[in-house]
């Protein structure tokens, strides 16, 4: 989406305390701690518990301030009567550094972290919206930055800094996902092919370097997330040509919401995703993650399209989860923006097909089920 963008509650109300025990022979080491520890992460096997378990789906949140605060996220678990076992944060390479206090603190809470990592000076944007700028006008701003060219990243311009966060990442020794430079199929955002100078084939090279240097570095505890926007009336570009290819993506994410400008109208979620899993399916079989998801109450179906959403997602096997956008942004995506829509998530997340916890041993499931 367009916008920039979270410990669980240890006991919630329908939410039960799920403890799992994971055979950890034979085990790989990814790193060492800090405090001199050797963190360990299990091989698959036969023993091991693969996340998310054989027909479940996890839910995710994603708050506006991240790891950094965890009021949102604690407002919409109690909010849901749910723990989410992923918790999505950004970070931006123009401002941020590696620190692995944000992985932990998400960790610690029962939560996968996964980093949507975004290859820009995010400060462009945040300027830009202050001044109270037209979306429009941010967005041919917050695309045209040459420094973050992806000719630049492929040529390996941004190697020790790529390096300096896969040895962080390998150091954690539990599992992570990684959404690297998302919604390339648009045009708001400078690792776009269709913006900054870029050149077609660019955003596959560049992802592959930056996949490269993590699996040269032994960073291989990172479940890699390719994330197209979901199409929209006017898209053009076909998908399959921004895509790595299998040996280089993990999970296949999905940004689309309801109530928002093409989708301003009700529109189901078959009707926002159908059409782009559709056409993904033609080069992928990797498991499906909506990496972005809300919707508004600008029409007064916000709580029927969380009801509906969440009986739809059952015929979509190969969709393995979903991450909610709960931030108060442009518009109000958030689970507790009324009590209807607060009960009608909470009532949907109750099924069994959504009720398990996340563990750091648990290995992140990268095939679909046979």
């Amino acid at each position: 989406m367009r916008v920039t963008v979270p410990r669980v509650l240890m006991l919630l109300v329908g939410a039960p305390l799920l403890t799992y025990a994971v055979a950890m022979a034979p085990a790989t080491v990814f790193g060492d701690r800090e405090d001199g520890r050797p963190d360990r992460l299990a091989e698959a096997g036969p023993a091991a518990e693969l996340f998310p378990p054989a027909g479940k789906a996890f839910v995710g949140v994603m708050t506006e301030k991240g790891p950094q605060d965890f009021a949102a996220a604690d407002a919409f678990a109690a909010a849901a009567r749910y723990r989410p076992q992923v918790m999505m944060f950004s970070s931006w390479w123009g401002t941020d550094r590696f620190d692995r206090t944000r992985f932990d603190r998400i960790s610690d809470r029962g939560m996968l972290p996964l980093l949507a990592w975004e290859p820009w000076d995010n400060t462009v944007d945040e300027a830009a919206r202050r001044k109270g700028l037209p979306v429009r006008e941010i967005d041919q701003l917050r695309s045209n930055q040459p420094t973050y060219r992806l000719s630049r990243i492929a040529g390996g311009d941004f190697d020790p800094y790529l390096r300096s966060w896969a040895d962080g990442i390998r150091s954690l020794g539990y599992p992570v996902a990684v959404r690297f430079a998302h919604e390339m199929n648009g045009d708001w955002y400078p690792w776009s092919e269709a913006s900054n100078g870029n050149r077609p084939g660019e955003y596959v090279r560049a992802w592959r370097h930056v996949h490269d240097v993590f699996r040269a570095a032994g960073a291989t505890n990172v479940t890699w997330v390719w994330s197209p926007n979901a199409r929209w009336d006017d898209s053009t570009p076909k998908l399959s040509g921004f895509y790595p290819g299998d040996d280089y993506v993990d999970w296949v994410g999905l940004s689309g919401y309801y109530g928002i400008g093409f989708h301003s109208d009700y529109r189901s979620f078959d009707q926002i995703f159908g059409p782009t899993i559709t056409e993904i399916r033609a080069f992928s079989g990797k498991p499906l993650v909506v990496t972005e998801t809300g919707a508004s109450d600008a029409t007064g179906r916000k709580a029927e399209w969380i009801t509906e959403t969440f009986r739809a997602l059952p015929r979509h096997p190969d969709v393995i989860g979903l991450i909610w956008f709960e931030v108060d942004k442009e518009l109000d995506w958030r689970i507790v923006s009324s009590p209807a829509v607060a009960r009608a998530f909470a009532t949907a997340v109750a099924d069994p097909r959504y009720r398990f916890g996340w563990s750091p041993h648990m290995l992140p499931r990268t095939k679909l089920e046979s």
